[in-house]
């Protein structure tokens, strides 16, 4: 990062990720997943319009958590709490075990196809961070199964406070020993840079334009003095 004489103040340390929707693809995850199981089941069900469903109670259950309404809760729990109301109103009949293993579909999300090579480049750069809601299992499940080389598992559960409340942010950033300057926020949510950077992290935009299928009408690109703009994670490692 340059200041206004050419020279680099703070050099950046961390790259802080946001995972779902800027590193993987959880949608076209969530639905493939959906059809396997009913598939298997031979359940006839709308999979597209459930995993739209699921994703649309993600804030609204975080909100519970952090507005004080219920105690903390890892994402784990509150996406099957999720399902749970959800397999009611599609009418689908789930046993409990068949619950659990759906539930972990977000384990196994995918990555978008340019993210693995641009991360692996990137690691020999700089010390690469999760900064997600996602709880630290499955975050790290996600990145073994996905292959995606991160140093470091922050966000949620680290912080006991979900984003974007600045504790999110400023206590992932304490618990690898940096100042929140020395750490860039990479997300494909303009909210989420905003709240970030008021809290002094440097930020890049990675515009995911189909995150929410080919009718998304938000974050379709950056609207924020960004440190970085790029149009995927092969430009981004090219640009730092």
């Amino acid at each position: 990062m340059t200041g206004p004489d050419g020279r680099d103040p703070t050099p950046i340390e961390a790259l802080c990720f946001d995972v779902f929707g800027t590193v993987v693809d959880w949608r076209s995850s969530i639905i493939e997943e959906g059809r396997s199981l009913g598939r298997r089941l031979g359940i006839d069900a709308d999979w597209v319009a459930l995993a739209d469903a699921w994703r649309g109670l993600y804030q609204p259950s975080m909100e519970r958590v952090r507005s004080g309404e219920i105690p903390w809760k890892p994402l784990d729990e509150l996406h099957r709490e999720s399902l749970d109301v959800l397999v009611d109103r599609f009418g689908i009949e789930l046993s409990e075990a068949d619950r659990v293993d759906f539930t972990r579909a977000w384990h196994r999300l995918r990555p978008w196809p340019e993210v693995v090579p641009a991360l692996e480049d990137l690691a020999s750069r700089y010390t690469l961070a999760t900064l997600s809601n996602a709880n630290i299992e499955l975050a790290g499940n996600m990145a073994a199964n996905a292959g995606l080389p991160w140093h470091h598992l922050l966000g949620a559960e680290v912080a006991q406070a979900y984003k974007p409340l600045p504790e999110a942010y400023l206590r992932s950033a304490a618990a690898i020993g940096l100042r929140p300057e020395q750490c860039m926020l990479v997300a494909a949510h303009n909210d989420d840079l905003r709240a970030a950077r008021a809290l002094g992290f440097a930020t890049a935009f990675v515009a995911r334009p189909t995150e929410y299928g080919p009718d998304q009408s938000k974050d379709l690109e950056a609207d924020g003095p960004w440190d970085v703009v790029a149009a995927d994670f092969a430009e981004l490692a090219r640009l730092l």
